[in-house]
């Protein structure tokens, strides 16, 4: 794996005796997406709080960038950005003044941080309302505005903690490209979300946290491969063809689901092969067929299954395994 840019080892955090966090390990590859799932109350807000300095764990050590989070606090958060789950910008001053006044706080001479706000404010498509009042904004352009002002200081690592809450599906996509551009010029990115659409999307590995535990982890593949196979779904012209279609594909060694009031048939298919299987056993069946379709478990279907049965699932590490050199 590329080196981990974001490393979580063991993390536990505790309120008042209630554990918000309870051994939490995670890395992120440099220039990589790691989405991090989980329902409300999960631990995703504490995790990026301590992996942000704004918290102290209870336990356990992290790093980010290469300095540890505790005792070289300074050093990270000159190394990263952060977007919260609501616009931080400030309503009364406009969007070229909340850039400019951020890069003057970060150590920017006043030309360099207005030269700095212009490339965002234009990179993010809000150059037009450079001059306008931020509280003249809609919601997309202030989570874009947001997402500009975390990027003020170059940051290596950026951490979203659920960014596109609230917004419309055009503002979502448009962040979403946003991102996408910003990871091919080697940001690494921490991601938290309920959006599963938005990890699969974005995220290269995905971590599903459940009651302070990583309870799953790996790509979205690895993960929905964990959930069931692929299946591929035959409808037939005539239902009363159901079962001749049924036994060709059996005596082709393949197992299948049939649904004669609906007209169909259901094939698990484990590889593509067997999906090779399927269409030259229905045509050597000669049973007309007016629909063949491939579906496959969804990142919706990992968390139905994963997270909200995860008083069974013992705590894993969302670190990718070391292959041996």
């Amino acid at each position: 794996m590329r080196t981990p840019v974001i490393h979580a080892e063991q993390l536990t955090k505790s309120y008042d005796g209630v554990e918000a966090l309870r051994g939490v390990s995670l890395d992120v590859a440099d220039g990589t997406v790691l989405g991090l799932l989980g329902h409300n109350g999960a631990g995703k807000t504490t995790l990026l709080s301590i992996l942000t300095t704004l918290l102290p764990p209870s336990g356990g050590r992290a790093s980010v960038a290469g300095y540890d989070v505790v005792s070289q606090a300074r050093e990270v958060r000159g190394r990263i950005g952060l977007t919260g789950q609501f616009a931080s910008v400030d309503e009364k001053l406009s969007g070229m003044a909340n850039l400019v006044l951020l890069g003057r706080l970060l150590g920017a001479g006043r030309k360099q941080a207005r030269d700095r706000a212009g490339q965002l404010l234009e990179a993010f498509d809000l150059s037009a309302a450079a001059d306008r009042l931020c509280r003249t904004y809609s919601g997309g352009m202030r989570r874009r505005l947001d997402l500009a002002a975390s990027l003020v200081g170059r940051p290596e690592v950026l951490f979203l903690d659920e960014p596109s809450t609230g917004l419309d599906p055009a503002s979502r996509i448009s962040l979403w490209e946003i991102v996408e551009q910003l990871v091919g010029e080697g940001t690494t990115v921490l991601l938290t979300t309920q959006y599963l659409e938005e990890a699969e999307r974005l995220a290269h590995r995905v971590a599903v946290l459940a009651e302070g535990s990583v309870v799953a982890a790996g790509t979205p593949a690895e993960l929905k491969a964990r959930v069931g196979e692929r299946t591929a779904h035959l409808t037939v012209t005539r239902r009363g063809d159901v079962q001749a279609v049924a036994v060709a594909l059996r005596e082709a060694g393949l197992a299948t689901a049939e649904a004669p009031q609906e007209g169909t048939v259901s094939v698990p298919v484990a590889v593509f092969a067997d999906f090779a299987r399927v269409v030259r056993a229905v045509d050597d069946s000669g049973v007309p067929v007016s629909g063949l379709t491939l579906s496959e478990p969804s990142l919706d279907d990992v968390y139905l299954s994963l997270a909200l049965t995860s008083a069974a699932t013992p705590p894993l590490s969302s670190a990718p395994e070391q292959q041996p050199n």
